[in-house]
């Protein structure tokens, strides 16, 4: 990738214009030449294919890639030869630092720069969260890949504890990845997670919604870069997550050929002086339904706050939807797809008898669901502008 003076350096990444008034969240990627920083924000961001990363340029200095999401990121791509001192930010300015190894390296050179950085962070920000990357997984078989991790792992920890016994119990974790598979996507979805402030809202309405929905599993997806937000608190299982992935890219793909009819110029923006309409787009919410997926809260519980003129989600924003079973076979599985907000997408895994015969119930909980997520993006993004 070519190099580009910062602050200049905007990044395409398919969330629409870079929000500069907001105060974004700083993430410091380092390691060594040809470690595969680069081709993470490129695979991740800008959707570019994995075998076309092999053509990527070196980076020669430091770049701030601006990534807009639930949580506005600037990530810091740093050449090789950075080092605290010529970082131009003291390390208390991020929120997370991710170092990444490639799995073939010689291992004395990266590890002795990761140990510096960790060193330094810890002094300048106490428990910041550490990352490390053992990365190009692809290239090892499954014996080596594991013996090469367990490695890394192991002599980072030691160099740790020969300075300071007491850096054994820092927060560092490891993570084994390649952009040829999901793990890359898994893996940066944990560490964005603790990036977001309001994660216990979002996993306690995942929560709410698996257990209204006999949902074995649902992901709270960024749309774009595939990472998920959210989850409920069932554990995650790679496979699941994997079809994930692969479905939203599928709709990605083939999204930008379908539009809303609600975007012609017989539907238009209702204005300022019109009491805007609620975020409900099913059923009343008057009538007790029975024989429902479950019951649906009380209205006192998810009671919609009225919104100012300014509202940030009209009716009029098309929310698509999708389905595709995964398992033909009795009692088979659905994979839905229900768009939240403008980056947001609900993933959920449901048995497919219940998707056949209570799919209106089933939406209709979505609804109360999108405007949880809706208002909880609104407060945030209220906080991060100083309102």
């Amino acid at each position: 990738m070519a190099a580009v003076e910062p602050p200049a350096a905007h990044p395409s990444n398919g969330h629409g214009t870079p929000s500069v008034a907001g105060q974004r969240t700083k993430v410091l990627l380092l390691g060594l030449r040809r470690a595969g920083k680069t081709s993470i924000l490129q695979v991740l961001f800008n959707q570019l294919p994995p075998k076309q990363t092999f053509y990527l340029e070196t980076t020669m200095r430091v770049v701030k890639h601006t990534i807009d999401t639930v949580v506005p990121l600037e990530i810091w791509d740093t050449p090789a030869n950075v080092t605290v001192e010529t970082l131009g930010a003291p390390l208390s300015e991020f929120s997370s630092i991710i170092f990444v190894i490639d799995i073939r390296d010689l291992y004395n050179q990266p590890i002795s720069k990761l140990v510096e950085f960790i060193v330094a962070a810890n002094k300048a920000k106490p428990g910041i969260a550490i990352e490390v990357f053992v990365h190009k997984a692809e290239k090892l078989q499954e014996d080596d890949k594991i013996e090469n991790y367990r490695q890394i792992n192991d002599r980072v920890l030691d160099r740790l504890v020969d300075i300071n016994p007491d850096y054994e119990h820092l927060p560092i974790n490891f993570y084994l990845t390649s952009v040829y598979d999901h793990s890359l996507h898994e893996s940066f979805s944990k560490v964005f997670q603790k990036l977001v402030d309001s994660l216990p809202y979002l996993e306690e309405l995942l929560n709410v919604f698996c257990a209204n929905s006999q949902s074995p599993k649902a992901f709270l997806f960024d749309v774009r870069s595939r990472l998920y937000i959210a989850t409920d608190a069932s554990p995650v299982d790679s496979a699941t997550h994997n079809l994930c992935c692969d479905y939203l890219q599928m709709l990605n793909s083939f999204g930008p050929l379908y539009k809303s009819i609600t975007a012609g110029p017989g539907r238009q923006r209702p204005s300022p002086n019109t009491p805007p309409p609620t975020a409900t787009s099913g059923p009343s919410r008057t009538p007790s339904l029975r024989g429902s997926v479950a019951s649906v809260p009380p209205a006192t519980d998810i009671t919609p706050v009225p919104h100012p003129p300014t509202w940030k989600h009209p009716k009029e924003l098309f929310y698509p939807s999708a389905a595709t079973t995964l398992h033909p076979v009795t009692p088979g599985t659905t994979l839905t797809y229900h768009l939240i907000t403008r980056h947001l997408a609900l993933l959920a895994v449901l048995p497919t008898s219940v998707w056949d015969s209570r799919r209106g119930l089933l939406e209709y909980n979505v609804v109360f669901f999108r405007e949880g997520i809706q208002e909880i993006c609104d407060a945030e993004e209220e906080v991060r502008d100083g309102g």
